[in-house]
């Protein structure tokens, strides 16, 4: 047993150095690495993560995230997606039992249904949903008391069958392991022995269909301690021997999430730690572009048993320098792919009339998984339009929010048939489109109408007004100086109309009350009657009142309006 666990550990270090020599000619990717583990997903430990992984250039940083049991708290755990999604910090969520005492309780089978319902419920921040199952099952306290390879591969298995069921987008990984731990059960198992196991149990085939990428703890062991620049198993450049031992047994290549990794600071001075952290980032997870994230443990721990490794310090506001370290340290602007769906609806007419001025509205939802702002680029495109346009800016739409936009356009002086689209894009790139607006301009209508004043006999004059408004109240023609003979009047080229829309026409003479009726406009001539008009308004202001007849009684003569 002793003789094959030192050929183990020889054939790992030797595809190490192997590896090292391979990756150091690899160029870093557009992937942002950068990230941090989290304790407790508060607020404020959050957002100082955001400030650590998305500086100096760098967004789309990484989170780790525990989730046990007994927390899954649907609008809890949104709240959270959603404010990683605003701070543009890629979740990578290890689930968990709950401890009794200070052993972890060992799942089951059954459990993955809860498990895939829950996570399946909730919007993620983007595509790829990162899920790990449980944590260094190599010890039994991590499982039930007990290492169990065979059953933990069983349980995984499980886990991510119904999890890639559920939805395609799961990247699901195994745990990370203690590469450090011995070989003796029940309390530990040697992590090559238990990959092993796991593999033969589930199989390679399966195992590929199934699971998307390494979860490594590549620490700086012995103790915590180890250089910067080890390599091999237990080194931080664990995830190069997990690898190569994984292809060994008929596994494919994986990508690499790094979740856990760093020094104890209560052995290693916090000097030591921070240039530690900074030259494997710089020397090695950065040239290595297997390595797609980082997530040292852990931002924030104040107290027993992982004091050592917090990067925050113990009672106070302030942080140990690794923190300023990594901060100031140059990053990559991330792209990860994010899903993006929603609609856009509108009540556009299918005619208009040339030569007008258009105001409507434009509905837009968002059903994906981004944010959509103006700073991101996103804006709402009238295609395959040949006049003038202008739709108003999407300030913030947010997962599952609706928003009005006002859409302004000119129909332009050429009569036809018309097809346009309403998309929205991102920068150059579309997301979505509407269906097609299939629309026809057609030449000015004109409107014929009838009115009569009370208590004139002849009902003529030229300084009648007509005033036309849509759906909305808004003033869409207006024309004063209309002259009436014998009741009738006649107004020309009415531009600004859609066709097959109600609108509201207002008549106007001084000193008469207004008149008003509703008309849907047709091509060509429109005709339209009015209530008689009476000489009621003396002060002018659209009604009457006790105005009107003070007004009279200051100007005596207005009562010839009152005579036939």
């Amino acid at each position: 047993m002793i003789r094959k666990k030192i050929l183990l550990y020889l054939l790992g270090f030797i595809t190490s150095a192997a590896l090292f020599l391979q990756s150091s000619f690899v160029f870093a990717s557009e992937n942002n690495k950068f990230g941090i583990h989290l304790a407790v997903p508060a607020t404020e430990q959050i957002e100082k993560a955001a400030q650590l992984v998305n500086s100096n250039g760098g967004d789309w940083g990484y989170i780790t995230l525990v989730i046990q049991e007994n927390d899954r708290n649907h609008d809890k755990w949104q709240e959270i997606f959603n404010k990683l999604r605003e701070l543009h910090l890629i979740p990578i969520i290890r689930i968990a039992t709950k401890p009794i005492g200070p052993i972890w309780k060992k799942p089951i089978k059954e459990d993955a249904e809860q498990w895939t319902e829950f996570l399946g419920s909730l919007n993620w921040v983007v595509k790829d949903r990162y899920i790990i199952l449980f944590n260094e099952p190599n010890h039994g306290q991590e499982w039930g008391g007990s290492v169990d390879p065979v059953d933990y591969a069983k349980v995984a298995q499980e886990f991510a069958t119904k999890l890639k069921s559920k939805d395609s987008n799961f990247f699901v990984m195994l745990s990370g392991f203690d590469a450090s731990a011995p070989s003796g059960a029940p309390e530990y198992a040697d992590e090559g022995q238990y990959l092993r196991t796991v593999i033969d149990t589930i199989t390679p085939n399966t195992f590929n269909n199934l699971f998307s990428g390494l979860s490594s703890h590549s620490y700086p062991n012995p103790g915590f301690t180890g250089s910067p620049f080890g390599s091999g198993r237990g080194s931080v450049r664990t995830y190069e021997w997990e690898l190569f031992y994984l292809q060994s047994l008929g596994v494919k290549d994986l990508p690499v999430f790094i979740t856990e990794t760093g020094w104890d600071g209560n052995v290693v001075p916090r000097g030591t730690v921070s240039s530690n952290y900074k030259s494997t980032f710089e020397q090695i997870w950065l040239q290595d572009n297997r390595v797609k994230a980082v997530t040292p443990f852990v931002l924030d721990y104040q107290g027993s048993p992982f004091l050592g490794f917090s990067w925050k310090k113990l009672g106070e506001d302030d942080y140990y320098s690794q923190f300023y370290n990594i901060q100031e340290m140059t990053k990559k602007k991330g792209g990860p792919e994010i899903i993006e769906k929603g609609g856009i609806s509108f009540d556009l007419p299918k005619e208009f009339v040339v030569n007008s001025n258009y105001h409507f509205k434009v509905s837009l939802s968002n059903g994906g998984q981004a944010i959509w702002d103006d700073i991101s680029g996103y804006k709402l495109v009238l295609k395959n339009f040949d006049s003038e346009y202008l739709i108003s800016n999407i300030n913030t739409l947010k997962p599952f929010q609706n928003i009005d936009l006002d859409i302004f356009f000119k129909s332009g002086n050429t009569p036809g048939k018309k097809e346009s689209e309403v998309a929205l894009y991102k920068d150059k790139k579309q997301i979505l489109k509407s269906s097609v607006w299939s629309y026809e301009i057609v030449p000015l209508p004109k409107l014929d109408f009838r009115v009569s004043l009370y208590p004139k006999l002849k009902h003529l004059g030229t300084d009648f007004e007509v005033q036309i408004f849509d759906q909305r109240e808004q003033l869409v023609y207006k024309k004063k100086g209309v002259e009436v003979e014998h009741a009738q009047g006649s107004v020309g080229e009415i531009r600004n109309i859609a066709l097959g829309k109600k609108y509201r026409i207002v008549i106007l003479k001084p000193y008469y009350l207004p008149r008003q009726t509703f008309k849907i406009f047709k091509r060509g001539k429109n005709s339209v009657v009015f209530d008689k008009m009476y000489p009621l308004d003396f002060n002018k202001d659209g009604k009457f009142d006790f105005g009107d007849i003070w007004a009279l009684i200051l100007q005596p003569s207005l009562i010839s309006l009152l005579m036939p």
